[in-house]
């Protein structure tokens, strides 16, 4: 998201047409409901007017945004222990457990991996506000693995231009429903905040562009173990593309809560016993790469699948060829 302040767009003929709430929440990356509300309170201004919000814009016309400060979460130091697999004057890896909130928000003020890393780190970057010291980029909340943290502001900006350039390395490990048609797939889907349903993300027309790679490691009953890497780093992004072609991640219960239920055959039983295994979305961000923004050494780092999600898979691969499906 953009940080606050005020902003001066022009609309080219790319945009002439569009709704503007549309093209306000492309140009900034703010959902529409966001918009919706700068201009409810009067922060959106079309060529020196209130506008609308479904105002349609034409080339030329110049919208002016003021886009308030985040109101200040206060994260305390915490002793929540965490597992820091690398740590230097600059930054640090942290690999993040399942059910952890990266940072505070709207209920979740506490308890969080940056509420670990205050007790843990002294003087983490500022970058973001007291909202996200430190971090980088984030994992939801039930997906475990790496992710890396800055110290400094200087190493912030570095980390977070080499994300945008695609120059840091994301592998995760994922399990999907289904069989995929195909080994390897590239899902190129622009993403974007659910029309109607405000906690979801999903495949729309003028989203964020959003690719993902998709590898199939091992072949199941009904599911796949897939190694998954991206190109972009838009919220939910795997989740959402696997879900998008019809593939969701096992255990996911915003984008594939169900989906079990609607198999039939001898493999029915197999599935909804996956289903009951997996109490949280199989998804592990596995291994991470990057270039030290200080040093230039090439940093790579490796993350084994936690004892949960590993033990679906020895269940899957114990099961797969048989007729079986229960309890062990």
């Amino acid at each position: 998201m953009i940080a606050s302040g005020s902003r001066l767009l022009v609309v080219d003929v790319d945009g002439a047409g569009a709704r503007l709430d549309t093209w306000v929440s492309r140009c900034l990356d703010l959902s529409r409901t966001r918009v919706a509300a700068l201009v409810a309170d009067g922060r959106i201004l079309l060529n020196g007017r209130v506008p609308r919000k479904s105002d349609v814009v034409t080339e030329g016309d110049r919208v002016e945004v003021e886009v308030p400060a985040p109101t200040p979460i206060d994260a305390e130091p915490q002793p929540i222990p965490i597992v820091i697999v690398y740590e230097d004057d600059h930054l640090l890896v942290v690999d993040k457990p399942a059910g952890m909130v990266v940072h505070p928000a709207p209920g979740h003020p506490d308890g969080t991996l940056v509420n670990a890393l205050l007790f843990h780190v002294q003087n983490l970057s500022g970058i973001g506000g007291r909202l996200r010291p430190g971090i980088v980029h984030r994992l939801d909340r039930d997906t475990s693995g790496l992710l890396v943290v800055a110290k400094d502001d200087a190493t912030h900006r570095a980390l977070s231009s080499a994300l945008k350039r695609r120059e840091v390395r994301r592998l995760y490990v994922a399990a999907a429903w289904g069989h995929l048609p195909e080994a390897h797939l590239r899902v190129d889907a622009p993403i974007g905040r659910h029309p109607r349903e405000r906690k979801r993300m999903g495949v729309v027309e003028g989203g964020r562009r959003a690719v993902t790679r998709v590898r199939v490691n091992r072949r199941w009953r009904s599911a796949e173990l897939l190694d998954v890497s991206l190109e972009t780093g838009r919220t939910h992004q795997i989740r959402v593309h696997l879900a998008h072609i019809g593939h969701p991640v096992v255990g996911d219960r915003l984008y594939g809560e169900g989906w079990e239920r609607g198999m039939g055959g001898p493999d029915r039983g197999w599935a909804r016993e996956l289903a009951r295994r997996a109490e949280r979305q199989f998804l592990h961000a596995s291994r991470l790469a990057f270039e030290h923004p200080v040093s230039g050494e090439s940093m790579k780092f490796r993350s084994a699948l936690p004892p949960d999600l590993e033990a679906i898979v020895r269940w899957a691969e114990d099961t797969h060829t048989d007729g079986g499906g229960g309890a062990d």
